[in-house]
């Protein structure tokens, strides 16, 4: 789904409404899909209330709160001005809703009774500059809230305050766990500085604003759901694929387990662990899964030996001596199939100076650590040109993770991850990431597309874990994210 400045988002509504779409049932229509994604994303029932400046952001914002309301949602508005001061369709949304309580002056919460979710509806994209009174003091109220209160802040389009086509976000920005952009996801929401302040982003299509085919993307799952079709009804475990995992080593056997945890959940037929000899009796007594197969071997060039679809190495592999690391080099050079390289893989490549030789059939997926190792010179301190230059130069596809992961390709736009969670930031959740991706190519979906899907995979898995309300952001744990990757299946392909 195509990014676009603030300019070409007017020029889209200007166009539609040519074609006679009028702004109120575009409201209507933006408001519902705001209203229905955060019944999906924000547990509940509970207690919504409408941030409100003089514009439609507001309108939007006064939909949604109707759909929360018959959701069983408790629902106010806090708006600074009278509702006279007010554009003329918020004015009528809010009058549609009837008697509600309206709060001029700061919203004290009562007594916990489930979530408590603000909307910023202050400013749109019509807005520029730093936010000015009674907006500003609004705007901080609502991040105090989030802050000491355990509010949720779902932003409508962008969040006020921040810049939508450089991401830049002006002093006293509202902090929004969530943004539901509408129509056609705006540039800044995406920019690296933006993270902070967009958190989660949802995408609302409206029929009437035709998406960009062109340029950097948001990854979204009407695009990823046709690369997952049923299931033949005949379908054997072959036909799923097999995945050999070369990692592990003492001290780091759970990175190389979690990643075979991550390849199970994620499809593959049969999941096999390749370790030295040495480290067989430390892996059993770790107590794999049952459904992996460990298979000892004297030399990794003896992986070679075995049927393999996708090879996925790296992960716990550890500082290896240079005998070792040379057969891993050739294991590499040699494998003719797709292969998922992360984490110590990628380390020993960089080491040996062997980026180059790497294929179009490897899919890389460093963080930022791992990727100044492998491209020294970059510029850190921007993501996107960090991806540009490395696939302009290099052959693999790249998986670049972060709280927002990039992926793309030689030839290919930027493709921008929305899913995910700040409880991700823990160890283990790369090496589960690594197995999804190794599964979803081992079912036939070539490397660009598995990066696309696995990424926004792991990061639904991530946000479902949390919303059964047994795991926090303090408390979620890779095991726990793989736990619901087939949840994640269901929520993309639109199944119960």
């Amino acid at each position: 789904m195509g990014l676009v400045s603030c300019s070409a988002m007017r020029g889209l509504e200007e166009a539609a409404f040519r074609k006679g779409a009028t702004a109120e049932a575009l409201m209507d229509q933006a408001g519902r899909g705001i209203g229905e994604a955060l019944r999906r994303l924000v547990p509940g029932p509970g207690r919504a209330v409408a941030y409100l400046g003089r514009g439609n952001n507001g309108g939007d914002a006064l939909v949604a709160l109707r759909v929360l309301a018959a959701a069983g949602w408790e629902i106010a508005v806090r708006c600074p001005f009278d509702p006279l001061e007010l554009g003329a369709l918020p004015a009528r949304k809010l009058r549609e809703l009837g008697d509600l309580p309206v709060f001029r002056d700061p919203y004290i919460p009562g007594p916990p009774a489930g979530p408590l979710l603000l909307l910023d509806g202050l400013v749109g994209i019509g807005a520029s500059g730093p936010l000015r009174d009674p907006l500003a003091a609004m705007a901080a109220e609502m991040n105090a809230l989030r802050a000491t209160a355990g509010a949720v802040v779902a932003a409508m389009d962008l969040p006020s305050g921040l810049d939508g086509d450089r991401g830049e976000p002006h002093a006293g920005a509202v902090t929004a766990d969530l943004t539901l952009t509408v129509g056609v996801p705006k540039a800044g929401l995406v920019a690296d500085d933006a993270t902070h302040h967009v958190g989660r982003l949802v995408v609302i299509p409206l029929a009437e604003l035709p998406i960009p085919p062109d340029g950097d993307r948001l990854i979204v799952p009407g695009e990823l759901a046709p690369l997952l079709p049923p299931r033949s009804f005949d379908m054997h475990k072959g036909d799923a694929g097999r995945v050999g995992i070369v990692g592990g080593s003492r001290g780091f056997l759970g990175a190389a387990i979690l990643t075979a945890c991550g390849a199970l959940r994620g499809g593959a037929g049969l999941v096999t662990l390749f370790i030295p000899e040495d480290l067989y009796p430390l892996v059993v007594s770790h107590g794999p899964p049952p459904e992996l197969m460990v298979r000892p071997v004297e030399s990794y060039a003896d992986v070679r030996d075995h049927p393999l679809d996708v090879l996925a190495m790296g992960p716990g592999l550890g500082s290896v001596k240079k005998k070792r690391r040379l057969k891993l080099l050739g294991l590499l050079d040699n494998f003719a199939g797709p292969v998922v390289l992360d984490a110590d893989g990628l380390n020993l490549v960089a080491a040996a100076d062997a980026v180059d030789r790497l294929g179009s059939n490897v899919l890389v997926t460093p963080h930022p650590g791992e990727m100044d190792r492998l491209l020294p010179d970059h510029d850190d301190a921007n993501r996107a040109a960090t991806a540009r230059r490395f696939v302009r130069d290099h052959r693999p596809v790249l998986l670049f993770k972060g709280a927002r992961t990039i992926v793309t390709a030689p030839g290919e736009a930027l493709h921008y991850n929305p899913t995910g969670t700040p409880g991700m930031a823990t160890g283990g959740q790369g090496d589960v990431l690594t197995g999804l991706l190794a599964a979803l190519m081992a079912q036939g979906l070539a490397p660009f597309d598995a990066a696309r899907c696995g990424a926004w995979l792991a990061g639904r898995a991530s946000e479902l874990a949390l919303a059964t309300g047994r795991d926090s952001v303090q408390s979620l744990t890779a095991t726990s994210t793989a736990a619901m990757i087939g949840a994640a299946f269901r929520d993309l392909q639109g199944r119960p």
